[in-house]
């Protein structure tokens, strides 16, 4: 019974179908599942074959957004039985991501935020407009190894390079790896500033903040 349930869940990400997801997640917690057992033998495995569809090409954004907001639903059902339980889901790194300041665009930022978050990233989310010192802050007060920094101007690029800047002023530069993106942004243009890595979509986000936290 619990497997086929996962099985459903899994299915329904890769269907991309939220609402399902997210009834599905509602039936596994009301039969005493564990809201771990949830997450790793249901939505992750979802989110892993769309990640998977996405970058062979069968599946687009408009496939991915829809799945990681049912990721994104039915983990919003889980976390208080998480915290009420004290479970905590194995962390791979703690990534601070936002959108540059200047730059209000959002959704390439979110999506990356939510699939670093079914990678098992501990995510925090400065939202959009984000000055150097609040992503200087933040990290400071989680300890984060990674940040990711979202550009979608080509007037705003230049904004990563004067937050790269700032944690080197601020003494953190050695202690975290800088990830950037954005649709004008580019891989000469990650190394022309000092960047760690440059990903073009979150699926290439995720790889690559799962290597940098590994070398």
């Amino acid at each position: 019974m619990s497997n086929d349930l996962l099985s459903q869940i899994t299915a329904s990400l890769v269907d991309g179908d939220p609402e399902l997801t997210v009834s599905l997640t509602r039936q596994a917690m009301q039969a005493g599942m564990e809201p771990l057992i949830i997450i790793e033998g249901g939505l992750v495995p979802g989110m892993d074959i769309v990640g998977d569809k996405f970058s062979k090409g069968e599946y687009f954004l408009p496939h991915l957004i829809i799945s990681a907001g049912g990721m994104q639903q039915a983990m919003e059902l889980l976390e208080p039985e998480l915290r009420a339980r004290s479970q905590q889901m194995k962390i791979s790194g703690k990534v601070v991501i936002g959108t540059v300041q200047g730059d209000i665009h959002e959704i390439g930022k979110s999506l990356v935020g939510t699939m670093l978050s079914a990678a098992g990233f501990q995510v925090y989310d400065l939202g959009v407009d984000v000055p150097a010192e609040a992503f200087i802050a933040k990290i400071k007060e989680t300890g984060a190894e990674l940040v990711g920094l979202s550009a979608l101007l080509t007037t705003t690029m230049v904004v990563q390079k004067e937050i790269i800047e700032a944690l080197t002023s601020a003494g953190l530069r050695d202690h975290i790896k800088v990830i950037v993106g954005g649709a004008p942004v580019t891989r000469s243009w990650a190394a022309e500033i000092g960047a760690d890595g440059y990903a073009e979509d979150a699926i290439e986000a995720v790889q690559l903040a799962s290597r940098l936290v590994t070398a």
